[in-house]
C-alpha cells in the first residue's frame, strides 16, 4: 500500500462516515451504532503444511451490520491482511448493499498468508481450519462468506464442504462464490468486472462520451480487472495499460501498449493470481513500465482495480489532463486527501461501492438460485445485474444532481440512509 493514510483504512472509513453523518445530521446513537462494527472474531488456525510442519495463520471475520439482512462479505488471503483493513472492507461492504438495495449487511474476513508460497493442497488446509473457526457465527441467515482477493470459487466450495460437514446437511446458501457444480450462479465470475463497465457505461452517457472514443488504463489484473477489460473493449473502448503484480520482484510492474492491450494474450502470460509474467509480455511487444506507471498514463479513464489507498496525495498530481472519469473496481483505492484533489479537478468518480457491486449484487442472486434449487441462464443474471446496477447509479447520479453533490457523497447519503432506516423500524435506535 502507499500514501499517507493507508495505516489505517479503518480511520479512513471511520472518518468517511463522520463526514457523511454530520452532512446528513445523524443523531448520536445512530452514528455510535454505525461507525463500529458488531461483532469482530480474531481467529488463529494451526494449518500442517507439505513438510508436515504445523505453521499457526492469524485470520478475521468481522461483521459490520445486518440490520437490512445477513451480513455478506468476501473472504481474502493476504499477506499484509490487518484487522484495520477487515474492518474498513465490513464498513464499507454495508453501504455498498445498500446502495444497489438489495436485503444484505456487510462483513469482512481475511488469512494473513501468501497464496504465492503455498501449494493447493495447503491452501485448502487454511480454507478448512477458518470455517471450523467461524461455523458458528456464519450462514445463510446470519453471514455468508464469499471470494475476494486472491481468494476463487474453488476455495469457496472447499469453505462450502467443511461447513456442511460440520452442520450434517446441504446448505448452499451458506456460501457465495462457489463453483458452478457446488450451486455457484452463472455470472459470478464476471459480475464484479461487468459490473463495473456498466455503471461506466452510464457515465459516459452523462458526460456525452461515446465508448468507442475513449481509452483507459486498469491497475490490476485480477478477475475484476480482467473481465471489466473484457466489457469495456466489447462497447469500443481501448485499454493502452494495465499493471499486475510480480511475485518475483516483489513489486508491481506495468505493461502498455500505444494501439490496445490484447487480453487473450495477457491471459496466457499471467499465472492463476493474475500475475502477468514480464519477459512472457517484453516478448509479446508490451512496453514494461514501473507499477506506479499506470496512474499517469494519457488516457480518459483509469480504472484502479488492485488494493485500497492506491491513489495519494503523494501521487494524484501525476494524473493526466486527459482524464475524465476514475471508476473504482477496487475497494478504497483513494484516500480522502487525494480525493479533494480529484473533486477540484471535477473528475467524475464512480465511487467503489456502486463501481465494484456488481459481485455482492450477483451474489445475492446466487443465494436466491441455490435457495430454491433453481439457476438461471447467465442472459437473465447479467440482464439482472445491469438492470439493478443502473437504476442504482441513476439515483446516486439524479441526488448528486439535485444536491450539489459529489458522487461518492451521494452514493454513501442514500446507503446510509437506508441502514439507518432499518436499524430505527426494527427498534434499535
Amino acid at each position: 500500500m502507499t500514501g499517507e493514510s493507508s495505516f489505517n483504512p479503518f480511520a479512513d472509513a471511520q472518518a468517511q462516515f463522520d463526514r457523511l453523518a454530520d452532512l446528513m445530521r445523524l443523531d448520536t446513537a445512530t452514528r455510535a451504532l454505525l461507525r463500529t462494527p458488531a461483532h469482530e472474531h480474531r481467529l488463529t488456525l494451526p494449518v500442517r503444511l507439505d513438510d508436515g510442519s504445523v505453521e499457526v495463520f492469524n485470520g478475521f471475520r468481522v461483521q459490520h451490520n445486518d440490520a437490512r439482512g445477513p451480513a455478506w462479505g468476501g473472504v481474502r488471503f493476504h499477506p499484509q491482511e490487518t484487522i484495520d483493513t477487515v474492518r474498513a472492507l465490513a464498513m464499507w461492504t454495508t453501504w455498498k448493499t445498500a446502495v444497489v438495495n438489495i436485503p444484505l449487511g456487510g462483513s469482512m474476513g481475511g488469512v494473513v498468508c501468501d497464496p504465492h508460497r503455498l501449494s493447493t493442497a495447503e491452501i485448502e488446509r487454511i480454507c478448512r481450519a477458518w470455517i471450523r473457526r467461524v461455523a458458528h457465527t456464519i450462514g445463510p441467515r446470519r453471514d455468508v462468506p464469499a471470494p475476494d482477493m486472491m481468494t476463487s470459487s474453488q476455495h469457496m466450495t472447499w469453505m462450502l464442504d467443511e461447513y456442511e460437514a460440520l452442520h450434517g446437511d446441504r446448505i448452499p446458501a451458506a456460501i457465495t462464490g462457489k463453483t458452478l457444480g457446488a450451486g455457484g450462479s452463472l455470472g459470478r465470475l464476471e459480475a464484479a468486472g461487468y459490473g463495473l463497465v456498466y455503471t461506466l457505461r452510464e457515465a459516459l452517457k452523462v458526460l456525452g462520451m461515446e465508448p468507442g472514443a475513449t481509452t483507459a488504463s486498469v491497475q490490476g489484473f485480477g478477475t475484476v480487472a480482467q473481465h471489466a477489460i473484457e466489457l469495456y473493449t466489447q462497447i469500443g473502448g481501448t485499454v493502452t495499460c494495465v499493471s499486475s503484480w510480480d511475485p518475483e520482484a516483489g513489486s508491481p510492474v506495468a505493461f502498455r501498449k500505444a494501439d490496445g492491450i490484447k487480453l487473450d494474450e495477457l491471459r496466457r502470460a499471467s499465472d492463476r493470481l493474475g500475475n502477468i509474467d514480464p519477459a512472457k509480455a517484453r516478448d509479446l511487444g508490451y512496453e514494461i513500465l514501473d507499477g506506479e506507471a499506470w496512474l499517469s498514463q494519457e488516457v480518459e479513464i483509469l480504472i484502479p482495480a488492485a488494493l485500497e489507498h492506491q491513489i495519494t496525495s503523494e501521487n494524484v498530481g501525476s494524473i493526466s489532463d486527459r482524464v475524465r472519469i476514475i471508476a473504482e473496481g477496487a475497494n478504497g483505492p483513494t484516500t480522502p486527501e487525494a480525493e479533494e484533489a480529484i473533486t477540484s479537478r471535477e473528475i467524475f468518480v464512480i465511487p467503489d461501492i456502486l463501481a465494484n457491486a456488481g459481485g455482492v449484487t450477483c451474489s445475492y442472486f446466487e443465494q436466491v438460485q441455490s435457495n430454491m434449487n433453481y439457476y438461471w441462464p447467465l442472459s437473465e443474471v447479467l440482464s439482472k445485474l445491469d438492470r439493478t446496477l443502473t437504476a442504482a447509479f441513476v439515483a446516486i447520479s439524479d441526488l448528486a444532481g439535485s444536491k450539489s453533490l459529489p458522487m461518492r457523497d451521494a452514493a454513501l447519503v442514500i446507503a446510509i440512509d437506508r441502514v439507518a432506516t432499518q436499524c430505527k423500524e426494527r427498534g434499535w435506535l
